[in-house]
């Protein structure tokens, strides 16, 4: 144990919570191969044990089976615990087993949680922690209990009402695109109550948890340490209006392209709440309220591009998040304009930022890209739409399917888990993993202008 950890305090931190993700997906198909996990007469092979254990431990969602008739209630429970640990962030929960243990947290594991919780300095990650895991268990239970009371006209009794409502509370909390009714949110399609308290605790684990800290000690009249108004801060104002452009842009999307469509004879208001739900969906919770197989090729296309961006940064989502995508269109929004630097809500954004989301968003595109052509050249026979949909359904985390998941080759299975493990851990982490850290070189040459464009 002495090597063991001797070996690990040389490794980057990037590597080191790879590999307790990677520690938590095999714990997971442990736990998931344990009898009374699974309904009786249950068989699940290997390979998909582990599809599924991918897919839970990045709050992913996608499926190879259908959970309501694979897993006993003790597997349903063990799937919302392993949901918290992955959606959470592994250092997040590990910090509060500390914590009640009274261990001392180190330089050694600040490291881990700030690059786990993709933050930049080490002061203040414990305080941090500790409001992630008040916020998100709060919002966990206090959604459950609601949902449960709510969903006592659609079950039988009690205890399966308040199993579905904690089930779909921790689904859309964590963002991952599960359900144990057997036909995601659809029995839900016309409870508009349920479907608001289901698309607050989707934007909840969505927007990211800085957003939910700062809007916590702005409501708590909190003041800055100099005794001044309590003032967001730019990452705050900068992810709250992208997700919310976002969110607006793909509504109007979806209710614009199906209105000749899947939304023909609805009223308004179905066709408002379908579009409204799908796009929050998109932002990595997979969770639906309709047979997304009766939208149209434009619509999937356009919720592709949404799934492919996710959520924001340091959130339960995926994808290249949000300030990577509205960086990268800022940036070529300045440059047609002739600006040299970026701007936003009077404040400058730093060159490297800006490179490293377009950095980001290439890379992605590129492994995306890559991904589709594999699988479709070992799936000749799948549809390239629904291709493209499930790629970025895995790298956005988000878990929504045109139904494809269960008749994929298992090379395009492990095509899918590397997206969902990589869509988990996030960009940052794994460019570090492949390509180390910064660089210092010893000298320079010469420049030279090089013709483009």
């Amino acid at each position: 144990m002495g090597n063991l950890r001797a070996w690990l305090e040389k490794r980057p931190p990037a590597q080191v919570i790879t590999g307790y993700y990677l520690l938590a997906v095999t714990v997971s198909i442990l736990l998931f191969s344990i009898p009374a996990v699974h309904k009786p007469g249950v068989d699940m092979s290997f390979s998909d044990t582990v599809f599924m254990a991918i897919s839970i431990v990045s709050d992913t969602g996608l499926t190879v089976i259908n959970v309501a008739e694979t897993y006993s209630v003790f597997g349903y429970f063990v799937i919302m615990i392993i949901l918290q640990f992955a959606g959470i962030g592994i250092m997040a929960v590990s910090t509060f087993f500390w914590l009640v243990l009274r261990r001392r947290i180190g330089l050694r594991e600040r490291q881990l949680i700030m690059v786990d919780n993709n933050q930049f300095l080490l002061s203040g990650l414990v305080r941090l922690v500790r409001d992630i895991l008040k916020i998100i268990v709060v919002v966990e239970l206090v959604g459950g209990v609601i949902l449960g009371f709510h969903f006592l006209r659609y079950f039988p009794d009690w205890q399966e009402a308040f199993l579905q409502g904690l089930f779909a509370s921790v689904c859309a909390t964590t963002n991952a695109g599960m359900d144990i009714t057997g036909e995601s949110l659809a029995p839900f399609a016309g409870d508009y109550f349920a479907q608001l308290i289901i698309i607050i605790q989707i934007v909840i684990g969505a927007i990211g948890f800085p957003v939910l800290i700062e809007i916590k000690a702005y409501l708590a009249g909190k003041k800055t340490e100099r005794g001044y108004p309590f003032r967001f801060s730019l990452f705050t104002k900068f992810t709250t209006v992208t997700y919310g452009v976002l969110l607006l842009l793909g509504t109007l999307a979806i209710l614009i392209l199906e209105a000749n469509h899947s939304f023909q004879g609805m009223a308004w208001h179905e066709r408002l709440f379908y579009a409204l739900f799908q796009s929050t969906t998109t932002r990595s919770a997979g969770l639906t309220t309709m047979d997304i197989g009766d939208f149209s090729r434009p619509t999937l296309l356009v919720l592709s591009v949404f799934m492919f961006i996710g959520g924001s940064p340091n959130s339960m989502g995926g994808g290249i998040r949000t300030t990577t995508f509205a960086l990268s269109v800022l940036f070529i929004y300045n440059y047609t304009k002739g600006n040299r630097y970026i701007k936003a809500f009077n404040r400058e954004i730093y060159k490297d930022d800006v490179t490293r989301s377009l950095a980001f968003t290439l890379i992605a595109i590129a492994m995306c890209m890559l991904s589709i052509l594999l699988i479709k050249v070992s799936d000749k026979q799948l549809d390239l739409i629904a291709i493209i949909f499930e790629v970025c359904s895995s790298f956005g985390t988000v878990g929504l399917s045109l139904g494809i998941t269960p008749d994929l080759s298992l090379f395009a299975k492990c095509i899918l888990m590397i997206l969902m493990f990589i869509g988990r851990i996030g960009l940052t982490s794994f460019l570090l993993i492949v390509g180390g850290g910064d660089k210092k070189t010893k000298f320079d040459y010469p420049k030279e202008k090089m013709i483009i464009g």
